[in-house]
């Protein structure tokens, strides 16, 4: 049997602090930079793709595990004529700070961000793909669930073995951070960029490519992208894709639509669907 092209969620009401993702026949995937809220760790089950993340550019393939920091802009396509078959999951930073704190394998209850981009290492990918699989599977609980998955992300974690100090995660005072809270804050304002570069007193055109060399992103993909992420928490509710298009600042449901699968590689329809736990 072919494998299917449309992705496939999983989600489950008892465990909202993590959400897993499987791709069979990724091979017409396409994703826009963009950035996620979670931590983030995926495990390439099939082909080869090039992984951007951030400015570093990676080439990974089957049996590799990827991580992303929230927040981190970065990209995954799978190479030209290339099979390309994945498992992503998105994890809740402070769910994972605390679990990490309280188990010993870090000092702080504060998320730090982990260091790799990639990890190889045959017993982790396999761990995680067997939780992967594990979550997807109808035959148990919430509750063993949620306990399978503190086994794996506390396994590889104490491998990673991070432990970096409070210093080498603080950002740096930047106007730049304030330009980005600010659009964060107000994502569904459509203040152009010229007025928001006045209000931090920068020319329009040194704000766009400074703030793009910065985050990887111009100020506007910055706000487009905060929108889709308060677009998925909405399709998570079961809210109308029509009316979350209008509350998120989309001027018809198509624009919205296409931006969306931009960022996701999936329709919101796909997205709001999941299998049953």
């Amino acid at each position: 049997m072919t494998p299917s092209t449309h992705p496939l969620f999983w989600r489950d009401s008892a465990l909202p602090y993590v959400e897993l993702r499987q791709v069979l026949d990724g091979r017409k995937v396409s994703y826009a930079p963009h950035s996620h809220q979670e931590w983030s760790i995926g495990a390439i089950l099939e082909g080869r793709s090039e992984f951007l993340c951030a400015d570093r550019l990676h080439g990974v393939e089957s049996g590799a595990l990827v991580m992303m920091n929230p927040n981190v802009v970065h990209a995954c396509n799978p190479r030209q004529d290339s099979p390309w078959a994945y498992y992503m999951m998105h994890v809740d930073k402070d769910w994972l700070a605390s679990l990490l704190f309280t188990h010993g394998i870090r000092r702080a209850q504060v998320w730090q961000n982990t260091l790799s981009d990639t990890l190889l290492s045959a017993r982790a990918y396999q761990s995680f793909v067997d939780a992967c699989e594990y979550l997807m599977a109808s035959n148990f609980s919430s509750a063993e669930k949620g306990k399978k998955l503190e086994r794996v992300l506390l396994d590889l974690f104490s491998l990673l073995e991070e432990e970096p100090d409070d210093s080498s995660t603080a950002l740096p005072e930047n106007n730049l951070y304030q330009v980005a809270n600010y659009l964060h804050q107000y994502c569904l304002q459509d203040t152009s960029i010229e007025q928001i570069s006045a209000k931090f007193g920068f020319s329009t055109g040194y704000l766009v490519r400074a703030f793009k060399r910065h985050f990887n992103m111009t100020p506007h993909a910055y706000r487009l992208n905060r929108r889709i992420q308060l677009g998925q928490q909405a399709l998570k509710q079961g809210q109308a894709i029509a009316d979350i298009a209008q509350t998120i600042g989309f001027n018809d449901q198509a624009h919205f639509q296409r931006v969306f699968k931009k960022r996701v590689a999936a329709t919101p329809d796909q997205y709001r669907r999941s299998v049953s736990s």
